[in-house]
């Protein structure tokens, strides 16, 4: 089942275009690059910020903002490496790299939602003091989506 959904989607005319053009394909590529950039320019000061460091910069004002930045990032960055992965699917699933990158992905996005739906979120942005559990989830956070970077780079040399 799983093999001939990943044939399926190789076939599929997004694959198919990114395959026959250069410049598509290296437009695809850059706008992946640029999610990622904003991703995590986005989500490390916000950890930074969380995990105590710049003590004066209002976290009621920057917090919402990073956030969202950060969310605006994943979502294109997932959005075009879906379309990356779907010129090579076959090759990409039997990539250690690369299934390690989705795996550290997935635990990101699960540390966030558990962030953001907890009440010491909400408390930080307000104003009121960062509690030692976000400082270790913003921690958790930072070496995360250091490690996925790290890991989607290491999908080339494997």
């Amino acid at each position: 089942m799983a093999i001939e959904l990943l044939e399926w989607l190789a076939a599929t005319p997004l694959a198919a275009g990114l395959r026959r053009s250069a410049l598509l394909y290296m437009f695809v590529n850059a706008s992946h690059i640029l999610s990622i950039g904003l991703l995590l320019g986005a989500i490390l000061p916000l950890d930074l910020r969380l995990m105590g460091f710049f003590p004066l910069v209002p976290l009621s004002v920057v917090g919402p903002f990073l956030s969202r930045a950060a969310a605006i990032g994943l979502m294109a960055a997932i959005v075009t490496g879906f379309c990356l992965f779907s010129v090579r699917p076959m090759e990409y699933a039997g990539n250690p790299a690369f299934l390690a990158k989705i795996g550290l992905l997935a635990v990101g996005v699960a540390n966030a939602a558990i962030v953001h739906a907890r009440d010491s979120w909400r408390k930080a942005i307000a104003g009121v003091v960062v509690t030692a559990s976000l400082r270790i989830a913003a921690t958790v956070s930072a070496a995360v989506w250091i490690t996925a970077l790290i890991a989607g780079r290491w999908i080339g040399f494997i």
